[in-house]
């Protein structure tokens, strides 16, 4: 029976779809790429902000380092806050609780933000802690933030421990670390991903979780 729940923000926990697009459109606009549908910006929500950007333009890390000021600079004002949090997170949360685990958010979010986020839609309650990338992107990579909450919470026992996320990078960063995982599928990655990544469970809704992660 798993103990300590590690779960991922953006598309696991909140919809984050609106701020994130609109924030990376506004740090395309700045480097001469106008970018007019959002949709085609969702594949920058879960990976890290940087790998993402140099992979997807081919910026060199000036170029990069430029994009992210104005990424942030979009995102900290407004983009933050476009953001909702999905139905029955809450009620999910407050139950596994009430069954006595512990819930660490782990994200790849700079944990300043994931803060902020959490704190504004008043569920931070819910966390024993909240772990995130550092903001000068030293600790973004998912293996890197698992094992920072890890070490941040003294969890030796790592059969006790699920990483729950809804892309690839949440599967490979928990596998890599050697603990189980659960892809969501109500997020931004497809079932293919999450099981081509090794998913240990899976879960269609928000509803299905809590029986995934208890059953586990």
């Amino acid at each position: 029976m798993k103990e300590y729940i590690l779960i991922d923000l953006d598309g696991t926990l909140t919809n984050p779809k609106l701020g994130i697009t609109k924030s990376m459109q506004y740090a395309l606009k700045s480097r001469n790429i106008i970018v007019d549908d959002l949709d085609t910006l969702t594949k920058h929500i879960g990976p890290p902000l940087k790998e993402g950007i140099m992979e997807s333009y081919g910026f060199n890390e000036e170029e990069t380092e430029k994009a992210i000021k104005k990424f942030r600079e979009y995102f900290e004002e407004t983009g933050i806050f476009e953001n909702e949090v999905y139905e029955g997170i809450e009620l999910l949360l407050s139950k596994l609780k009430e069954a006595g685990k512990m819930i660490i958010v782990a994200t790849s979010k700079p944990e300043v933000f994931a803060r902020k986020i959490l704190e504004h839609f008043h569920i931070e309650v819910y966390f024993d802690d909240i772990c995130g990338a550092a903001i000068d992107d030293t600790r973004s990579k998912k293996e890197e933030v698992i094992r920072y909450a890890l070490e941040r919470n003294r969890i030796a026992d790592l059969d006790k421990v699920v990483m729950v996320g809804d892309r690839k990078y949440d599967i490979e960063g928990a596998k890599a670390v050697g603990i189980a995982s659960i892809g969501v599928l109500y997020g931004f990655g497809s079932k293919e991903e999450l099981m081509v990544a090794g998913a240990d469970g899976l879960a269609e809704t928000v509803d299905e979780l809590y029986d995934v992660i208890i059953h586990l």
